[in-house]
């Protein structure tokens, strides 16, 4: 018996795409409150949805466990849960109800509790936490527990279903000094299931770690229900402590650094380098950053020396007049700068692509081709722009947005907002993007293997005519794209910011940017 079971509703099988993909980490975020409450006291059980089969073993978990409190925290360090995608928001109206027909009090905390806390509270949540979570769920255990419920509403960062409607205490300061914190709670994770999960797909096997929390950058499509504009860092000390504990303790091949922006803070990336090399725990990484921080002096020679694999630059597009609608704060010179310096130090490239934004035109896509085909990135993302609660962009489109404000799941691609083209175009787009994309880089690579024969493998020319079978496809996406491409949406504008200067002024809940060391 567990006085609280702590669990999330992000379930990779009921996401067809990443399902497909098979590339799980597990609930950082999640991991991290529970490891805050066993410090705090408590004794803590986790339930972790990402590889459950069904929602039906949340059920389980509460008999196993039998919980006074059920807390549903999601993952705030995985991008999938900012999106409130709606099969997952669905599978979290499912474990609420679950935990209330057993008598549970009953916790939600995340990226859409934050933003739609009413919602969580009508559908049986007692309490949302709104924002960072740790401390405030802490706290308002300490008053459960001891019977002062009344009391319970005092705890900052709280909302709750009142007499005459929804109560808020309001929002609590996030955490400065993250090296306070204690490591996240692996041991109530099946590592195992992980690492066979990785290795029966990939070959190889990777675990997941932050460095940081939050961003301070402004683009006005970017969500921050968690920690606003605030930026805090841990210390290189601390995160390579971590990193040797897991190497020691459960041997990753690979890391996925999940910080929206890593190495921010000036001179943090070299002296992590020099700490990994005194300590001897290089291990294969991978991260996030922008173009601008990367071409600072000593930055990609850094993360180099630290053992950096992959790099993904939130490169968005190709179009300087769309970065700049989008209040980036980056230039295109810059990320093809980014990227040839990156792959110069032996580091991948990798571009995350962005579509749909409010004006673009046909002109602005094809940049963004132009770009990709002249720096050839090791790997794309690609999506359309999304609106989220609480960003300057949701703000504009609002008054657009139909019955459907979310994505079911990470493939769906829908315009939920009268966008430059139709849904039907971009999810072409991103089709024939990609499977062009693959082509390219196959032929790349054999041309590459042929100019060194001693270099070729077998897989060169599986690889090669897996994607050749693909590109028959490609002149009938290209034929469907132009003629989806003639129906562009009429009394669609150009591109401009977000919001007027006026409506730019206006307060919105995000606090000023602010970097904690």
């Amino acid at each position: 018996m567990s006085d609280v079971l702590l669990g999330q509703s992000y379930y990779l099988r009921f996401d067809p795409k990443l399902w497909q993909a098979m590339q799980p980490y597990p609930p950082l975020g999640t991991m991290y409150a529970a490891s805050y409450l066993r410090h705090r006291g408590y004794d803590v059980a986790l339930y972790d949805a990402m590889l459950a089969d069904s929602v039906e073993q949340w059920d389980e978990a509460l008999a196993r466990h039998r919980p006074r409190f059920a807390v549903l925290y999601e993952d705030n360090f995985n991008y999938l849960s900012k999106m409130c995608l709606l099969r997952m928001r669905q599978a979290a109206f499912t474990m609420i109800e679950s935990a209330r027909r057993v008598g549970c009090t009953v916790i939600v905390g995340g990226a859409d509790p934050t933003d739609q806390a009413e919602l969580y509270l009508s559908r049986g949540a007692h309490f949302v936490l709104l924002g960072e979570g740790e401390e405030t769920l802490a706290d308002l255990l300490d008053q459960l527990a001891g019977g002062r419920r009344d009391a319970a509403q005092a705890v900052p960062g709280l909302s709750w279903a009142g007499t005459n409607g929804i109560r808020s205490s309001g929002l609590r300061d996030p955490i400065r000094d993250l090296d306070a914190l204690p490591f996240p709670a692996w041991d109530l994770i099946d590592v195992n299931r992980y690492r066979a999960a990785w290795l029966g797909r990939h070959g190889y096997f990777s675990l997941n770690m932050v460095t940081t929390r939050g961003c301070p950058y402004h683009c006005n499509w970017c969500a921050n229900p968690i920690w606003g504009q605030r930026y805090s860092v841990r210390s290189p000390a601390n995160v390579v402590a971590e990193l040797k504990f897991l190497k020691e303790t459960y041997r990753p091949d690979h890391i996925w650094f999940m910080d929206d922006i890593m190495g921010l803070k000036p001179g943090w990336l070299s002296q992590f380098a020099d700490l990994v090399a005194a300590h001897q725990v290089p291990v294969p990484f991978k991260s996030l950053s922008r173009a601008d921080l990367l071409l600072r002096d000593g930055a990609i020679d850094a993360l180099r020396r630290a053992g950096c694999r992959t790099v993904w630059i939130g490169a968005e597009s190709g179009s300087q007049a769309v970065l700049d609608a989008m209040e980036k704060g980056t230039r295109v010179e810059q990320i093809r700068a980014a990227a040839a310096r990156l792959r110069g130090a032996g580091v991948e490239p990798a571009f995350f692509l962005q579509f749909g934004y409010p004006g673009e035109s046909w002109g602005d896509i094809r940049k963004t081709f132009r770009l990709v085909w002249d720096c050839m990135p090791d790997d794309i993302g690609v999506s359309v722009s999304y609106p989220l609660p609480g960003t300057k962009f949701h703000q504009r489109v609002s008054h657009e947005l139909g019955q459907k404000h979310n994505w079911q799941d990470s493939d769906d691609l829908a315009m939920l907002y009268r966008g430059p083209f139709s849904t039907s175009f971009y999810r072409t787009l991103h089709l024939a993007l990609h499977r062009e994309y693959r082509l390219r880089r196959a032929w790349l690579g054999l041309t590459r293997a042929l100019s060194s024969p001693r270099t070729m493998r077998p897989g060169h020319l599986r690889a090669l005519a897996a994607t050749t079978l693909r590109a028959f496809t490609l002149p009938l996406l290209w034929l469907r794209l132009w003629w989806l491409r003639s129906r562009r949406q009429a009394g669609v504008g150009p591109l401009r910011p977000a919001l007027s200067p006026t409506e730019a002024a206006r307060p919105t809940r995000e606090d000023p940017p602010v970097v904690a060391a």
